[in-house]
């Protein structure tokens, strides 16, 4: 009896405040010059649709009267999923800024094959609409399947084992000869990031190398803008365990790292890295992490990087470019900000067209992070 009378008493109190609520409301709407009723009050709405959503569970929740034996163990307990009830998760809550975009995604036919428009979901994911909405469509899957996949993450890529209809070119041949740096000529690859050429260069025998000595043990990594994996590769063959973020700009980043059996996260530079706190050995940021994103947005990566790197891990910046101006000015303040050891610091002028036009250097930085704080 005394669960249902502190329900029934609940009940009485929401409903009271749900009449005052609204005779505050009506009253507002006679006094008002001309009689014309204005737009209710959001925070009015949200308090009034607040109370009954609480009704209306409390409601549906009421249970049978319990046996007189038990009653008086019963208590009153508001589940805990109520108060998530009244609240707009912030996840994906960009996606109304662009509706044009989302109305083309979100355009399709129930229970078919899913359109082919892997760019409109880029779009809506580089613009922060992220997770997309779900689709109750299927994926679609290549006409023929290969007969095997890359034993080796260096081995020959199938070309059947992706869909190209999405991209300019058709082929990893005609890839591999628009631009050879890429990443998808498996040959050019098989050399990357094991040579030293200059002060900017750091071959992963002279990183395990310092690591060694520092007696820092690299088992788990994250490679930011890994474009085709070739980083994870080669250190998976050092039997380190790197995850790599892309985005398929233009070309299949995303399927090759798979392709060669490791593991891509499709998310963009602003995201927050899909990782637990301080469980990674290694973050490195390749060339996609450089002058042109957003200050605000950078500091940001930083930080996160700094939230899922364990005490003792490394930051890696590889050939980050900027004005060389920029670079003492504000990234460098910002990077130290960290206050992580430094390892390596080298830096140089970026000496292409784009270079030396704008005044650009190159940095790569090795530093570490604090055991303890």
């Amino acid at each position: 009896m005394g669960f249902t009378m502190g329900l029934n008493l609940l009940l009485l109190v929401a409903m009271v405040a749900t009449n005052i609520l609204s005779l505050y409301h009506l009253s507002s709407n006679l006094q008002s010059k001309p009689p014309v009723a204005p737009p209710v009050p959001d925070h009015l709405l949200h308090q009034l649709q607040t109370i009954r959503a609480t009704i209306n569970h409390l409601t549906r929740l009421q249970p049978p009267a319990p046996p007189a034996a038990a009653a008086k163990k019963s208590t009153l307990s508001i589940p805990s999923d109520l108060l998530l009830y009244t609240h707009l998760s912030p996840i994906a809550s960009s996606c109304k800024d662009h509706p044009d975009l989302l109305y083309q995604y979100m355009n399709y036919t129930p229970f078919s094959r899913c359109p082919s428009d892997s760019s409109v979901a880029e779009s809506l994911i580089l613009r922060g609409c992220h997770p997309l909405p779900r689709r109750r469509c299927f994926s679609r899957t290549p006409s023929s399947i290969p007969t095997s996949l890359p034993k080796t993450p260096f081995s020959t890529l199938p070309e059947k084992a992706l869909l190209w209809n999405s991209y300019t070119c058709k082929s990893f041949t005609c890839l591999s000869q628009k631009n050879p740096n890429l990443g998808f000529d498996m040959k050019v690859e098989g050399s990357r990031f094991l040579g030293y050429k200059s002060d900017l260069d750091l071959p992963i025998p002279q990183f395990l190398q310092l690591t060694k000595s520092s007696k820092s043990v690299i088992r788990l990594a994250l490679d930011i803008g890994g474009g085709t994996g070739t980083f994870a590769a080669q250190m998976k063959l050092q039997n380190v365990t790197v995850v790599t973020t892309t985005m398929n700009l233009g070309a299949p980043y995303s399927e090759t790292v798979a392709l060669r059996g490791l593991l891509p996260l499709h998310v963009p530079l602003q995201q927050r890295l899909p990782v637990f706190d301080g469980v990674v050995d290694l973050v490195r940021c390749g060339h996609a992490v450089n002058r042109w994103i957003p200050l605000t947005m950078m500091e940001f990566l930083f930080f996160d990087v700094d939230r899922v790197l364990r005490g003792g891990g490394y930051l890696w910046l590889d050939h980050f470019f900027s004005k060389k101006a920029d670079l003492e000015k504000v990234f460098q303040p910002l990077i130290w900000k960290l206050n992580y050891r430094k390892v390596k610091w080298a830096v140089a002028n970026k000496n292409d067209a784009s270079g030396v036009k704008n005044g650009e250097v190159y940095l790569t930085a090795l530093l570490q992070k604090p055991v303890s704080r």
